[in-house]
């Protein structure tokens, strides 16, 4: 390996383990499957169909006619049923409920695909002591996730006919944390320990990328909570102007940048023309260090950014029907871990420059 680039052979440094690796990996497809499922449960207007949380008992749906009745009465005393879907048949209901509380059994798999494996790693000492912490960090973020996802649901069961888009954009944000933290440590197991006290200017714009997507990220859920993704569909502009009609809505500013679905729409779209710029300008950057698995990175992030801008236009410009909104939902999780994995290799690349970098192995 050159000393100007970043990635040893796999599974070769200290502190290593392919068994630890994999396990993360299958972790992080589970996490990625958690937020697509509750996309879709979302969008399907399913979230508020269980209307208890029952962490175990949950687990066994409604069995007989008669506890599909019950189930369905529970539904029948929220707002959502008696201000938007009165009259809802059987058929309808139980759509929507698999929907739910298939994303809850997923929930309840990841936990024990998570926690299984840790306590036999944990017993047979093959966790390095380094990331013992961070993975006890791990196992309380996925329970903490859980109640928050639980908090998201009870804020549409009594006054209003959806989540608040505040705990919505609180338990999006937390998964993705989730799902950073899982990606940076799997790479850990893999590679080695990363450096610490030698991060340069690279590092810094990397991770700031990576800070400005999850950003954004939250700007969606905002959007998806409000439904401000359907009051102005037409691109570039908002129906012919530069700025929405009604951005405040009334509102005083601080609450209609959080409110306001002109607002929230139009935050959503300029972050998103800003994070392509940033983008580019860190693209540009690792090209310009002559590393191979930098300017491969830098080769991959651009055309993640450019897909994904065109996949929101055309959501935006389509009133973000499911499957688009689906497809622009999983490009963002494509560009979260593409920009986490740009930051991690820049953590561990020292003295790059232009002039000296080589390629890795």
């Amino acid at each position: 390996m050159s000393a100007h680039t970043a990635l040893p052979r796999p599974f070769s440094q200290e502190g290593t383990s392919r068994a630890m690796f994999w396990w993360l990996v299958v972790i992080a497809v589970l996490v990625i499957a958690m937020i697509v499922v509750g996309g879709a449960t979302r969008l399907t207007g399913s979230g508020l169909s269980i209307t208890e949380w029952r962490p175990v008992t949950g687990a066994i749906p409604p069995m007989t006619d008669a506890g599909w009745q019950e189930e369905l009465e529970k539904y029948r005393q929220i707002p959502q049923y008696q201000l938007q879907n009165r009259g809802m048949s059987m058929e309808e209901f139980q759509f929507i409920y698999w929907w739910e509380w298939g994303h809850r059994q997923l929930g309840r798999f990841l936990g024990f695909a998570f926690a299984l494996p840790f306590a036999f790693f944990l017993f047979t000492r093959r966790v390095p002591q380094r990331l013992q912490t961070r993975l006890w960090v791990l196992f309380a973020l996925g329970g903490l996730q859980g109640a928050i996802g639980w908090w998201m649901v009870a804020s549409g069961l009594t006054e209003r006919v959806s989540v608040s888009q505040y705990r919505l954009a609180t338990h999006l944000i937390m998964a993705f944390a989730i799902l950073g933290l899982t990606l940076w440590t799997a790479l850990e197991l893999r590679y080695g320990k990363t450096p610490i006290l030698q991060r340069g200017k690279l590092f810094t714009l990397a991770s700031a990328f990576w800070g400005a997507v999850l950003f954004q990220i939250a700007l969606g859920a905002l959007v998806a909570g409000t439904g401000a993704g359907r009051i102005f569909t037409t691109w570039p502009g908002f129906e012919g102007q530069l700025v929405p009609e009604g951005y405040l809505s009334g509102l005083p500013i601080w609450r209609a940048v959080f409110e306001s679905l002109p607002a929230v729409q139009f935050q959503h779209r300029w972050v998103g023309y800003a994070l392509a710029i940033l983008g580019g300008v860190l693209a540009f950057r690792l090209w310009r260090t002559g590393a191979e698995d930098l300017r491969r990175a830098g080769t991959v992030l651009p055309v993640l950014i450019a897909g994904q801008v065109a996949l929101g236009i055309w959501t935006l410009v389509s009133a973000s029907p499911l499957n688009l909104s689906l497809a622009h939902q999983g490009g963002a999780i494509a560009l979260f871990l593409m920009a986490g994995f740009t930051a991690w290799l820049t953590a561990r690349t020292q003295g790059v420059t232009p002039a000296k970098a080589t390629a890795s192995v």
